[in-house]
């Protein structure tokens, strides 16, 4: 099954049912018990600097981990697994003095999730490799001190270069689609999408855009200030394959915001929440039943095409995802609505 063909039938399961995306990577890899040694392997024995918790360098040192991980993820029922990138650009591995392998670890990520996508397909079902693309560790429409806030430390263009390379790495290793995820700032968004765009134009292939958006807090606002709608009304020229909600909020909290988005996106909707928010020892409170009764509710109600999970969520929080959602038909998509819908910190609708 190809590229294009994998994306048809994907598109079809998605018109008669939910479809099941991954868990946390993060929470997974825990449980392997990783030392630095483990991080830096034998390629990066003499690096200057300590490696321990670049996750996204695991794909080139302990790849058998992540094809575990996958596997892992797979066996439980997702129809769709994220690549290990998330913080596989240049501005956020210049933490580490690991610039100059970016492209390598998207090429490799999505060719180990592809790979494992592909024994999976032997059943004949479709599975999806979605091109992880994180926020980066810089704000563009924030200043990162509160007593200069003109200053930044990134601008559009480097940051969407940044995308740009790591879109043509995921395209490289077999990605179906791009999943820029974890949006707190949407300028931060904008280029991600002006840098897989340029992705686009120098190889060839155009991969289906999935953009989730954080809110951070009970306000029901991004980072950068916007609301749910307006969040959706600022992405949406970019004609979405999905939009969702993912992160920050435990299920419960993300509900209400998680029905607005539902009510307004004229596309597939996902949600993949934290196992809670985070408890005082850092942990996740939320185990695999509780969640399942948030995700049964949230399937009847009509909130939801995709369904996955975020921090700490491991393949039994996707396995009893997949109970609950199962046999409930997908959120239907509302007719298109040609007024003109434009945003800033709130959303404006034209009056027709």
């Amino acid at each position: 099954m190809n590229r294009a063909e994998r994306l048809r039938a994907l598109n079809a399961e998605m018109a008669k049912r939910i479809l099941i995306l991954d868990g946390s990577m993060g929470a997974y890899l825990q449980g392997f018990g990783l030392t630095t040694n483990d991080f830096h392997g034998t390629r990066f024995i003499e690096h200057p600097m300590s490696l321990k918790g670049d996750n996204d360098l695991l794909v080139l040192t302990q790849p058998e981990i992540i094809t575990k991980v996958h596997e892992g993820y797979l066996a439980a029922g997702a129809d769709i697994i994220s690549t290990n990138t998330f913080n596989a650009t240049a501005i956020s591995q210049a933490e580490y003095a690991l610039e100059d392998v970016v492209y390598e670890v998207n090429v490799e990520a999505a060719r180990l999730a592809r790979e494992a996508c592909d024994r999976a397909e032997a059943d004949g079902r479709p599975r999806a490799v979605a091109g992880a693309l994180g926020p980066t560790t810089k704000l563009l429409s924030m200043s990162p001190e509160v007593g200069d806030p003109g200053r930044r430390d990134s601008d559009f263009d480097a940051m969407a270069k940044g995308y740009e390379e790591q879109t043509r790495g995921l395209i490289e290793g077999g990605a179906d689609l791009l999943l820029i995820e974890t949006i707190t700032d949407t300028l931060n968004a904008k280029s991600a999408l002006w840098g897989a765009w340029a992705a686009f134009d120098k190889t060839g292939v155009e991969l289906p855009l999935w953009l989730s958006g954080t809110i951070t807090d009970r306000s029901g606002r991004t980072l950068s200030g916007q609301t749910v709608e307006a969040f959706y009304n600022s992405v949406r020229h970019a004609n979405p394959w999905a939009v969702g909600l993912n992160c920050a909020l435990g299920p419960s909290e993300m509900r209400a915001f998680l029905a607005d988005l539902a009510r307004v996106a004229e596309c597939p909707v996902s949600a993949y929440p934290n196992a809670g928010l985070p408890n005082a020892m850092g942990g996740y409170d939320e185990t695999p039943h509780s969640m399942e009764e948030h995700y049964s509710e949230w399937a009847r109600a009509g909130l939801l095409n995709i369904v996955g999970g975020c921090c700490g969520t491991t393949p039994e929080h996707i396995t009893h995802m997949l109970h609950a959602v199962a046999g409930v038909k997908p959120r239907a998509m509302p007719a298109r609505d040609t007024r003109m819908r434009l945003a800033g910190l709130e959303p404006f609708t034209a009056v027709a």
